[in-house]
């Protein structure tokens, strides 16, 4: 039985489906941190997310892209304690001089944060229509709520879908939910308004 897909909303609002230019954007990498990697939080995928996140930190490094990192902390002996090795932001996507730090307690990282007025530092105040080009964990969870706040703000998100990665969870109806199908339902859920998706970085506009 074939189905037919709705028309987004993004097209019913008169919404562009055009990625972000990266030179022109804030890149915000969310919760690349070695938590996810191994351990009771691994997530498929993520050594591969991992890879494609610091293609993309590089191209926006290189393209004099403005780069925010946002780092999750629930305190001391949770995994994502930030005095410990788990809750560091990996190696590979570590942030440098001059780029700042955004620590969160909450799945989206606008709420009770700094990360606003950061951007707004940058010269990317809400509510004027500014890219955001946003990758990192987890794909359905803080990548997710953070697009949708942003949108909510009246920035206009693309998210590089390679550049994320979550994990398989247990549905409602007690069937299991694979990562690779979470993933991609979320990123659905996003094209439908609250943000352009591409599959890699080299999918941003140059």
């Amino acid at each position: 039985m074939s189905v037919t897909p709705s028309t987004p909303l993004r097209a019913l609002s008169g919404l562009t489906d055009e990625p972000a230019r990266l030179a022109d954007a804030v890149l915000v990498l969310i919760d690349l941190q070695n938590t996810y990697r191994s351990g009771v939080m691994a997530l498929e995928g993520a050594e591969e997310a991992v890879a494609e996140a610091a293609r993309l930190l590089g191209l926006a490094r290189a393209a004099g892209a403005p780069v925010v990192h946002v780092q999750h902390d629930s305190g001391e002996g949770s995994p994502y304690d930030l005095t410990a090795p788990v809750g560091a932001i990996s190696d590979e996507v570590a942030p440098v001089a001059g780029e700042p730090v955004v620590v969160k307690n909450y799945p989206n990282a606008f709420h009770a944060t700094d990360l606003e007025k950061v951007l707004t530092g940058l010269g990317f105040a809400a509510g004027g229509g500014k890219d955001l080009v946003l990758a990192g964990f987890m794909t359905h969870m803080c990548v997710n709520y953070t697009a949708q706040a942003a949108f909510n703000l009246g920035y206009r998100p693309t998210v590089v879908a390679e550049a994320t990665a979550t994990r398989s969870l247990t549905a409602p109806d007690g069937t299991v939910v694979p990562a690779a199908e979470l993933k991609r339902a979320a990123l659905t859920g996003l094209t439908d308004v609250f943000a352009v998706v591409v599959p890699t970085a080299a999918d941003l506009r140059a």
